[in-house]
């Protein structure tokens, strides 16, 4: 650990002007004394380490010394790979770039640590956008990601969204995040299917083995799933009258669907059939539009928005 923490100590000092004792001790966790006797040792090497007193003071290194030693260890090297947000990159022009980066930090590593890297890669998948708000808890992860990594065979009940509870018996590829909700993508003896681990229960291994698929991809695996998923997801029309910057704001964000659109009226407003997912996502959507949006239909929808607005006018009504 020592060793680590040295290397840690010289590579905070060639990104940072200068670093008190104390920042250096917060930072690694260590006790002020300690980082005493590491920057002695650093400084009994042959590492040109100096510190200097006043307002900007503290330990530096003297330029140009620097090291090209990465100093990752094997877990440090797997965070690196574990792939997030990859359609971001590709819209701010960066997928390349990034892509680059990886087979750069892959090829500094050894052996070893470049395998345990592409494991990673392999096995999770994060996806940062979320279905719905949630403050699921996930106990088991722990032990899923375990049996991914292990490739165990597990078996476990499992919750299904109709409350029916299930035996099943899986072999663990790979764990996904959407949102704060994690996913189990498990294979059957007939189908590769995405479990909740929120509902997953008595977990226990059966003590067998098995070689993961050569040709499964767990995000293509994850892509199609959510693809299928929202062209399954029951959508609710609403029909409503839009301004016209309000209608190009649609265009452009193409969400929420159009089903249709009338012909402009004399102050360009159109009405359009909007599709909604269930929940608040209308209602959501009609405030932020503001006074540049009209709900004609369904009356339920004009009800929720009418009392709403009396509830939001008697909090901000100014004080008499």
């Amino acid at each position: 650990m020592r060793g680590d923490r040295i290397l840690s100590i010289l590579l905070l000092l060639q990104t940072r002007k200068a670093l008190t004792a104390g920042e250096l001790a917060a930072q690694l966790e260590v006790s002020e004394r300690t980082i005493l006797r590491d920057m002695a040792t650093l400084s009994g090497a042959g590492v040109p380490v100096t510190a200097t007193r006043g307002k900007n003071g503290g330990w530096r290194l003297l330029q140009p010394y620097r090291t090209n030693l990465t100093g990752l260890n094997i877990a440090e090297s797997q965070t690196l790979f574990v792939p997030v947000a990859s359609q971001l990159l590709r819209d701010l022009g960066l997928g390349k770039a990034a892509e680059a980066a990886r087979i750069k930090m892959s090829a500094s590593l050894s052996e070893a640590a470049r395998g345990d890297a592409e494991r990673v890669r392999e096995r999770i998948h994060i996806d940062g956008g979320g279905w719905f708000p949630s403050s699921e808890s996930f106990p088991l992860l722990p032990l899923l990601q375990d049996a991914v990594w292990q490739q165990s065979e597990l078996r476990f009940s499992y919750e299904r969204g109709d409350g029916e509870v299930v035996e099943r018996t899986v072999l663990p590829l790979g764990l996904v995040a959407k949102g704060r909700v994690w996913y189990l993508v498990a294979q059957t003896e007939t189908e590769t299917l995405s479990y909740r681990v929120s509902r997953v229960r008595d977990v226990t291994e059966t003590g067998s083995t098995f070689d993961r698929p050569a040709d499964f991809c767990l995000a293509e695996f994850w892509e199609h799933s959510v693809a299928q998923f929202k062209k399954n997801v029951p959508r609710h029309p609403v029909v409503a009258r839009v301004s016209p910057r309000q209608r190009e704001l649609l265009r452009r964000a193409g969400n929420p669907p159009v089903r249709s659109e009338t012909e402009p009226d004399d102050g360009r407003w159109v009405t359009l059939t909007l599709l909604f997912e269930p929940g608040a996502e209308a209602i959501d959507y009609v405030l932020r539009a503001g006074d540049e949006i009209e709900v004609l239909e369904p009356e339920t929808l004009r009800g929720q928005i009418y009392d709403l607005a009396e509830r939001l006018l008697t909090r901000y009504a100014p004080a008499k």
